[in-house]
């Protein structure tokens, strides 16, 4: 997520509850390329198909790697409920994908392993300050305010 450099401090503009969704995969086989291959290629689809329909509640997302085995997507969202009505949903890519991962670990024995965890942040709860940095985390997703005092909110500040 390059983007313009915003001077100076700001904080991320994040009122409410903020829901944080981690998930990641990892290589445990290389040979076994058959389950991890379309474990990893199934992770760009849904974030393409997201950013197409704003209304699905996905605010933003960084992509993170852990070395050539482990690969982390942070993602924040509107909701749980959005978070969760996409992944239930059996006409949007996280279904038939998840569906197919579950065929493939059974006959895998463990050539790719996935994980996630979601995090519901009260609000109140959550700070996220930036120096001289272009919008990163929450600030991308949410967008960035110059910090008045500690708890008061300011109006967003500008970015391109």
């Amino acid at each position: 997520m390059a983007g313009k450099v915003v001077p100076g401090r700001v904080r991320a503009d994040a009122d409410g509850e903020v829901v944080v969704f981690l998930i990641g995969m990892r290589v445990n086989r290389w040979r076994s390329v058959r389950s991890w291959l379309p474990v990893f290629l199934a992770m760009p689809r849904m974030l393409k198909e997201l950013a197409r329909d704003p209304d699905a509640g996905l605010l933003g997302y960084r992509l993170l790697s852990g070395g050539p085995r482990f690969f982390t997507v942070v993602q924040y969202w509107e909701s749980r409920e959005k978070l969760y009505a996409y992944a239930s949903a059996p006409d949007r890519q996280h279904r038939p994908a998840w569906a197919a991962f579950n065929r493939r670990a059974r006959s895998g024995k463990g050539g790719v392993g996935i994980w996630h965890e979601t995090y519901a942040v009260p609000a109140g709860a959550h700070d996220a300050l930036y120096d001289s940095m272009p919008p990163t985390g929450l600030g991308a997703a949410y967008g960035v305010t110059m910090p008045g005092r500690r708890g008061a909110r300011s109006a967003p500040v500008g970015v391109a």
